[in-house]
């Protein structure tokens, strides 16, 4: 029998806290138990093991990631639905290291499939660059470019992988600016038949 006060949504709730705390890779059942003073087969009834508890964690996540993303977006296009977009995602995955790396792992297809979250970053991600005029496929590379360069600058940072004395925050700065410059100059496909002709 489920003990009394421990629900599904509270174990995902502290696993999502603990994940940001002490890392993703370090997170257990047997750390959730020790937060509610259980153990470890307490939480059997709300989650199946560590694969599942990740999982919850990662649709938990991707939820609060969604909404952060689409109120950042709302009402803008083009280069400002960049801007607010870009922020957004590194606000979040700097301030959440641990649920941030729970969105970025696969997960089973029943399990991305009903992940209301999961769904709406890739619709508000396709939505802001379609700002652009971008039509496929140059719209899904265009994404894998914004995406690479905004999951690696917001992974070194919170890792604390710049070094230079350089401000963090201008760098950044520049960068957005040198994306919108990128995605409004993105190559045409005839401008991609003519280089592989050169």
């Amino acid at each position: 029998m489920p003990r009394q006060g421990l629900t599904s949504e509270r174990v995902s709730g502290v696993a999502a806290e603990l994940a940001d705390e002490v890392g993703l890779s370090r997170l257990t059942v047997a750390a959730v138990a020790r937060h509610f003073g259980v153990s470890d087969a307490a939480l059997y009834a709300h989650v199946r093991g560590r694969d599942a508890l990740i999982e919850q964690v990662a649709v938990r996540a991707a939820a609060t990631f969604a909404d952060r993303l689409g109120l950042a977006v709302a009402g803008r296009g083009g280069r400002e639905a960049l801007l607010g977009f870009a922020d957004a995602y590194r606000a979040f995955a700097v301030a959440h290291p641990g649920q941030y790396a729970a969105t970025q792992l696969p997960l089973p297809a029943e399990v991305g499939a009903n992940s209301a979250g999961h769904l709406r970053m890739i619709e508000l991600s396709y939505a802001m660059l379609r700002g652009y005029g971008l039509a496929e496929p140059r719209l899904t590379d265009a994404l894998r470019f914004v995406r690479s360069t905004l999951h690696g600058f917001a992974t070194l940072e919170s890792a604390d992988g710049f070094g230079h004395p350089r401000d963090v925050d201008a760098s950044w700065r520049h960068i957005l600016d040198a994306m919108h410059t990128t995605l409004s100059n993105w190559p045409t496909e005839t401008e991609e038949s003519g280089n592989a002709e050169s």
